[in-house]
């Protein structure tokens, strides 16, 4: 991989900055469509970081914005710590022009992405004692060796076998085909998310506490549900941006 450094627009929730980044970082902050985001790609120098630009000022500035940022070492969900969250702050207004959360497992440092999947260990029964043993071998040999069940449709819960979820096709509450289940994740928001791959091939996620129905197929909601739009969510992928964000800092898209 060429190592070369490029100048590049790194957009965020609330403006951007131009800084030179490597292949790496550039792999980091696509997200598939054609700009560059910030809020992957973590905490950068302030020393690359040539411009900064605020949508709440409405102007470019020269120079790098505020860096601010703590180190929680939280555990948010099972073998995964939040290690390092920060902000992005203009110097003129103080708002917010880019977030970024950094992940680490807890038995192996490596950088975790948006949503990786949840390693959810299965229950293991105690040992019979031999007791037990006796009781339990008639009643096995009394059993036929082969039976079919009926297929159960089931309400999505985190404890559910999350394995089992890769591959199905995904529908929304419309019954159209949206995309193909990948992986069961903790996004950005520290909120547990079903990562997909869409019609088109692209990469996305949706809210765990959307899925209506898993079975066969995963459903999300149902056309009876009522959506309410919450203060700087996204209508394309869901993603909870600040209350004055103008620009989503998941996919980009435009804020109403």
């Amino acid at each position: 991989m060429s190592s070369e450094l490029r100048l590049k627009k790194l957009r965020g929730s609330g403006g951007y900055v131009m800084a030179t980044i490597n292949d790496e970082q550039q792999m980091k902050g696509n997200l598939g469509g054609p700009d560059l985001f910030l809020a992957p790609i973590g905490r950068l120098d302030s020393e690359i970081i040539t411009k900064h630009f605020c949508n709440t000022c409405e102007k470019e500035y020269e120079g790098p914005p505020k860096i601010e940022y703590e180190n929680p070492n939280e555990e948010v969900a099972e073998n995964l710590i939040l290690a390092e969250k920060g902000q992005y702050i203009c110097n003129t207004c103080n708002s917010t022009l880019a977030e970024y959360r950094e992940f680490k497992k807890q038995d192996e440092v490596q950088e975790v992405g948006a949503a990786k999947p949840l390693e959810i260990e299965p229950d293991v029964a105690p040992e019979p004692t031999i007791q037990e043993e006796s009781q339990i071998i008639p009643e096995m040999q009394a059993q036929t060796s082969t039976h079919t069940t009926e297929p159960v449709v089931t309400e999505p819960t985190p404890t559910g076998s999350i394995s089992s979820l890769e591959g199905l096709a995904v529908y929304d509450e419309n019954a159209k085909k949206i995309g193909t289940a990948r992986q069961v994740g903790i996004d950005s928001n520290q909120k547990m998310v079903l990562t997909i791959i869409k019609n088109d091939g692209v990469e996305g996620s949706v809210l765990w506490s959307s899925i209506g129905k898993v079975g066969d197929i995963i459903l999300l909601g149902n056309a009876t549900t009522t959506q309410v739009n919450l203060p700087g969510k996204c209508s394309n992928c869901g993603f909870e941006n600040n209350e004055n964000s103008k620009f989503c800092e998941e996919c980009g898209t435009k804020l109403q």
